[in-house]
């Protein structure tokens, strides 16, 4: 049985910690077949205890090997520093839940869960990174780091973030997204978890916005974040159905199978400019399902990674 259909038997989210590590771990057992089979699973170095230490730091594991005791040596410096953006508006709370589950979770908790897996490849990495959340407003923000203690913050903070009840609420990502590039001041890889959602008219700011990220030499990932079921198929059954703007609250009356056809070119079509903008301003244009698993979320972060040095 696959890692992925071992963790959907979970109840519900429980803690991100455990279930990011649960996923990063079957990540990294498959990679011995992958490009990236030198990866270092490795995050520390080792130095042989002293009597008298701390025994926080123990490796136990490395003691049942070799019967002797040593402790992992954290290093201040990181190699690279990376920045996480979540997009936090209304549209990501779909589909509505009423409880996040990993038999069923909505596009927020997809960006938070890949989130903090990330996190733990990143510590493996010893990488920094550093997390913003914005809604109608700039939610949060902390800078990059690699201690512990920073670590557990953000995973705090996610957890936070997948409690609170979302309201209608309509979101200017691109005024956020400024403010979020005036922030990160060194060279950053940053990731920025998004469903795309905007007007026509918000398009050309959204990507002046984007394009400001990658000033001081960021690199920018946009995860385009969306349920492929309902918001790339729209695959709903016959019945007549009242489809409500999430951020507004305009409602549409209409029966799904007369406007499916028309409604998946269009999407494509959306999807097909949302890549080519991306190119033409120098952004990497991964399109996530959030009911795919996050093997394309760890395995662009190590592309990225070796393109970044």
């Amino acid at each position: 049985m696959k890692l992925q259909d071992e963790i959907n038997k979970s109840e519900g989210f429980g803690n991100l910690d455990h279930l990011a590590n649960q996923i990063v771990e079957g990540f990294i057992s498959g990679m011995h077949k992958s490009p990236f089979h030198g990866f270092s699973a490795e995050f520390a170095e080792h130095k042989i205890y002293n009597n008298g230490e701390s025994t926080k730091h123990i490796d136990w594991k490395l003691y049942a090997k070799t019967d002797k005791l040593y402790t992992k040596r954290y290093e201040e410096e990181t190699n690279l520093r990376c920045h996480v953006i979540i997009d936090n508006s209304s549209s990501m709370h779909y589909p509505k839940l009423k409880e996040q589950s990993l038999s069923e979770y909505n596009k927020i908790g997809f960006a938070a869960l890949a989130t903090s897996s990330l996190m733990k490849l990143l510590k493996k990495q010893r990488d920094a990174m550093g997390l913003s959340i914005y809604s109608e407003k700039y939610e949060y923000y902390l800078p990059e780091k690699g201690s512990e203690r920073h670590f557990q913050l953000l995973l705090h903070q996610l957890e936070e973030t997948l409690k609170k009840n979302p309201q209608q609420r309509k979101t200017e990502t691109y005024t956020y997204l400024h403010q979020i590039a005036e922030k990160v001041k060194r060279r950053s890889l940053i990731f920025l978890f998004t469903d795309m959602f905007q007007s026509n008219e918000d398009e050309q700011r959204l990507f002046e916005a984007l394009r400001h990220l990658k000033y001081n030499k960021h690199e920018l990932v946009l995860f385009h974040t969306f349920d492929e079921e309902k918001e790339v198929n729209f695959d709903f059954d016959e019945a007549p159905k009242r489809f409500t703007d999430v951020e507004t609250g305009e409602v549409i009356p209409l029966y799904a199978e007369n406007v499916k056809e028309e409604y998946q070119k269009e999407v494509k079509r959306y999807m097909k400019h949302l890549a080519q903008m991306c190119l033409q301003y120098r952004i990497k244009y991964v399109p996530v399902n959030i009911h795919d698993n996050f093997n394309k979320i760890l395995t662009t972060y190590l592309i990225e990674r070796q393109k970044f040095k």
